[in-house]
C-alpha cells in the first residue's frame, strides 16, 4: 500500500478479485469471461476512488459485491431488447426502421435453420444464386426485367455508379444533391464511386436542355436522387422521369435513379399519403432503380436494385457486389415481405408496417380509451392523463412532408416531462414516447396490440 493509500485503511476492506469471482461465479455466464474481468476491476477502481474521496466510509465490503452483483447483472443482460415505440413513427431508424411481425420473421427463420439452400439448384444439384429467392418477386411487383439486393440503398446507388459510370461523368440536377443521415451525401457518393460529378441546372429550377447541353463523350451516366427526405417548394421545375429516360435511351447513357423508400403499395388508394409505386417509375423510364428494403416496402434492411436486364447483369458481375450482398437472415425475411404483396392494394396482415400504416384513429381512439378506463381514477387527475388526436410522420425521409393521423395517451401533469421520459425508457420494456408544449405523448399508432397489457402496466408502475 502506498503512502498516500496508508490515510485510507478502509482500503482494506475491499474484497479481491479471486473472492468477487468465486462469489459470482455462477452469474458470469451470458458473456465472455474476459468482460466481466474487465467489469469487476473496473467497479473495484471506482470503489476506491470513492474511499480516496471519502464518499465511501462504512459498510465497504458488502457495497462492493452490491455494486458489481450490478454492473455483472447488466453485463450478462442483452443489450438489444423489445421497446415500445409510443413516438408515433412507424420507419423509426433508431428503432430499427420498418418493424417486421413476429410470424414473417418465424416463418423465415424456419427456411434457414438449421441449413437453407441460399446457393444451391436443388433440382440440379448444382450451386445456384442467392438472389434467385427473390428476383422474381421482385420482377413481378416492380414491372423491372431483373434484379439484385445489396446490403442497404447506399450501397446500391453506390454500386449502381460504380458499375455503370466509374472514370466518367455523372450527370444530375443540383436539386438532387441529398444529404441523407449522418454522412450519405449524393456528391460524396459519386466521388467515392470512381465518378465525377457534372451539376445541372439550379437548385429549384432544372430543364432537359440542361442534361441536353451537359452530355459529352465522357457521360458514363445520368442520375436522378429521389428527394425523399425534403422537397422544394415554389418557384421550381423539374424534369419528368420519361422525359429524361427518352434522352438517355435517345444518347445510349445508362439512367441510374435513386428512389430511396421505394412503395409497392399503391398507397392512395389504401387511404395513406400519396407516394409513387416503384412500378410507375419503372413504367416511366428504361435504366436501373434503386430503394430501401426496411421502409415503405416494409421488410428488412437492403438495397433493391432493380431495372434493365443487360445493366443489372453487369452490376451482379461488378467485385463489389460480393462485398455488398446480403446473408441467408436478410434474404429469407425479404422473401416472406415480398410474397404479403398480392396486389398493390391487397397486402397480407404479415406485412407489419403496412398493417399500421392502415390502422386508422377510430381504431386508435378505441385502444386509448380501453388503456384510459383500467387506470386508476388517481392517476388520471394526478397527471391529468388525456387523449388527443395527433398528426405523425411515417419516418426515415419517407413521406417527408405528409402528416398521418393518430391518437396518443398525453400526460400533462405530475412530473417534469424529461423525468417521465427518463423513467418509461428505465422500464422493462422500456416505453418511448415524446414530448411536445411540455407535454408527454405516446402515440399509440405503431403500438402494437399485444404490447398494450406491457404499456398499461408501465404506467401503473411508473405513474403513483
Amino acid at each position: 500500500m502506498s503512502n498516500k493509500d496508508k490515510a485510507h485503511p478502509e482500503l482494506r476492506d475491499i474484497p479481491s478479485v479471486d473472492e468477487i469471482i468465486e462469489h459470482f461465479k455462477g452469474s458470469m455466464t451470458n458473456a465472455p469471461y474476459t468482460l466481466y474481468i474487465q467489469i469487476v476491476r473496473q467497479t473495484l477502481d471506482i470503489v476506491r476512488k470513492e474511499i480516496r474521496q471519502g464518499t465511501l466510509s462504512k459498510n465497504i465490503r458488502n457495497t462492493t459485491f452490491t455494486l458489481i452483483g450490478d454492473a455483472l447483472e447488466e453485463t450478462s443482460t442483452s443489450n438489444m431488447q423489445n421497446v415500445i415505440n409510443g413516438t408515433g413513427i412507424i420507419l423509426h431508424t433508431g428503432l430499427g426502421r420498418a418493424p417486421v411481425s413476429k410470424k414473417l420473421v418465424d416463418n423465415a427463420m424456419a427456411k434457414v435453420y438449421p441449413y437453407s439452400n441460399l446457393e444451391l439448384d436443388i433440382k440440379s444439384g448444382k450451386r445456384g444464386e442467392r438472389t434467385h429467392h427473390v428476383t422474381d418477386l421482385i420482377n413481378a411487383i416492380t414491372g423491372s426485367e431483373s434484379a439484385v439486393v445489396v446490403n442497404n440503398n447506399a450501397a446500391a446507388v453506390f454500386i449502381m455508379l460504380n458499375t455503370l459510370a466509374e472514370g466518367k461523368e455523372v450527370i444530375i440536377s443540383r436539386g438532387q444533391q441529398v444529404e441523407i443521415g449522418g454522412s450519405f451525401r449524393i456528391p460524396d457518393v459519386i466521388l467515392k464511386s470512381g465518378c465525377k460529378m457534372v451539376e445541372v441546372g439550379t437548385t429549384n429550377k432544372t430543364h432537359l436542355s440542361d442534361y441536353q447541353n451537359a452530355i459529352t463523350k465522357d457521360t458514363g451516366a445520368i442520375m436522378v436522387a429521389h428527394t425523399s427526405n425534403y422537397k422544394v417548394m415554389g418557384f421550381t421545375h423539374s424534369v419528368d422521369l420519361s422525359d429524361l429516360g427518352r434522352l438517355a435511351r435517345k444518347k445510349r447513357i445508362p439512367l441510374i435513379v435513386d428512389l430511396g423508400c421505394g412503395a409497392m403499395a399503391d398507397f392512395q388508394n389504401l387511404n395513406l399519403p400519396n407516394e409513387p409505386t416503384v412500378l410507375s417509375y419503372i413504367k416511366s423510364a428504361t435504366g436501373v432503380f434503386s430503394f430501401s428494403g426496411d421502409k415503405l416496402l416494409g421488410g428488412p434492411q437492403a438495397g433493391i436494385i432493380c431495372g434493365k436486364k443487360t445493366l443489372i447483369q453487369k452490376i451482379h458481375q461488378n467485385p463489389l457486389y460480393r462485398v455488398l450482398r446480403c446473408d441467408k437472415f436478410t434474404y429469407a425475411i425479404l422473401e416472406q415481405t415480398l410474397r404479403t404483396y398480392v396486389t398493390s392494394t391487397s397486402i397480407h396482415t404479415d406485412n407489419l408496417t403496412m398493417t399500421l400504416f392502415q390502422r386508422g384513429a377510430s381504431k386508435l381512439r378505441k385502444i386509448a380509451d380501453k388503456i384510459l378506463k383500467q387506470l386508476s381514477s388517481k392517476i388520471i387527475k394526478k397527471y391529468a392523463v388525456e387523449i388527443g388526436t395527433t398528426e405523425v410522420e411515417a419516418g426515415s425521409g419517407s413521406l417527408p412532408l405528409e402528416k398521418i393521423s393518430s391518437i396518443a395517451l398525453i400526460i400533462k401533469d405530475g412530473m417534469k416531462p424529461s423525468e417521465l421520459s427518463r423513467k418509461l425508457r428505465m422500464t422493462s420494456p422500456p416505453v418511448l414516447g415524446y414530448i411536445h408544449g411540455n407535454q408527454f405523448h405516446i402515440d399509440l399508432k405503431a403500438i402494437l396490440p399485444h404490447q398494450e397489457k406491457s404499456l398499461l402496466k408501465v404506467l401503473q408502475e411508473v405513474l403513483v
